[in-house]
């Protein structure tokens, strides 16, 4: 049995707008998201790719059909609003089911049901059933969110979806490119921040990183949603964020860089870049606690 665990509406929220090339939901083997109320609730209205689990009129819940359990990367299960293991309901009846039949890895149930998540997250509602291959390939993802409602991480391309900035009400940018910003510009000083540096080992980043943590503690305590965005959301504002991490929470970099790879799993700063994150670490600690020539890094 390969066990249960809560998690919370932002790690499915972050789980959901996973992407390489294509949104991670096109893959098959991804996520199986299963909506444990009943056939009304779910008609009415459930989360994005969600599939209905069936059960008999005692309460035995089927196991979908090509289900696949043991390809699964992520099981979810959520009911009306679950909020630990210990209580009786749906979304814990249904996960069991999933966990003895073979899912691989532990399934999860989403802590406060579907009345938490779209409540914080209304725009991936949907009454959408069947999703065919080039639906899912054409989802278009959100940033991921690495602060909830604080602080998100994103491309450029999202950096300049008006739909994205009105779903997460986005009222500041700090822009890790050399592009204009279609939002902002520098004469918003509060709201808009660049550090129009390339992608590439010689980047100076080191001497912004005091700037970039004013920039977001200053929006954060204005109570401010920031995104923070490069061309491909994955190196230079990964940097930006873990920076932040490091100084808020006096993480050592090996944390921060846990808890940013654990909201967005394609980030990957370059070597440049991790060489001046550990000399920040070593100017906050004192030491370098990181061990940077780890290829983890």
């Amino acid at each position: 049995m390969s066990g249960l665990v809560l998690i919370e509406p932002t790690e499915l929220y972050n789980i959901l707008n996973q992407n390489t090339i294509y949104p991670c939901l096109s893959d098959t083997n991804f996520l199986l998201l299963l909506d444990a109320r009943n056939k009304l609730e779910y008609d009415e209205s459930h989360v994005i790719t969600a599939k209905r689990a069936r059960c008999d009129g005692e309460e035995n819940f089927a196991i979908p059909y090509d289900a696949e359990l043991e390809c699964k990367t992520h099981v979810i299960i959520y009911d009306g609003n679950c909020r630990s293991l210990r209580e009786k309901c749906r979304a814990l009846q249904c996960a069991n089911r999933m966990a003895t039949d073979g899912s691989k890895n532990p399934v999860k149930i989403l802590r406060g049901g579907y009345e938490d998540f779209s409540a914080m997250y209304p725009f991936l509602r949907t009454q959408k059933i069947i999703y065919l291959p080039q639906e899912l390939d054409a989802i278009s993802t959100y940033p991921c969110e690495i602060l909830p409602s604080i602080l998100y991480i994103g491309s450029k391309e999202q950096a300049t979806s008006k739909a994205i900035h009105k779903d997460l009400k986005v009222q500041a940018h700090l822009n890790l490119t050399k592009s204009d910003d279609v939002f902002f510009d520098s004469a918003e000083s509060e709201k808009y921040l660049q550090i129009a540096i390339d992608d590439d080992r010689e980047a100076d980043f080191g001497s912004h990183i005091s700037k970039i943590i004013n920039f977001i503690a200053k929006n954060r305590e204005k109570l401010r949603t920031i995104l923070v965005w490069s061309d491909q959301g994955i190196s230079r504002s990964a940097a930006a964020c873990i920076a932040y991490l490091m100084s808020y929470y006096k993480w050592p970099l090996k944390d921060a860089w846990r808890h940013v790879k654990s909201c967005k799993h394609t980030v990957r700063p370059n070597r440049g870049l991790v060489m001046q994150l550990s000399q920040y670490e070593e100017s906050r600690l004192g030491s370098k606690v990181t061990n940077v020539d780890d290829p983890y890094y």
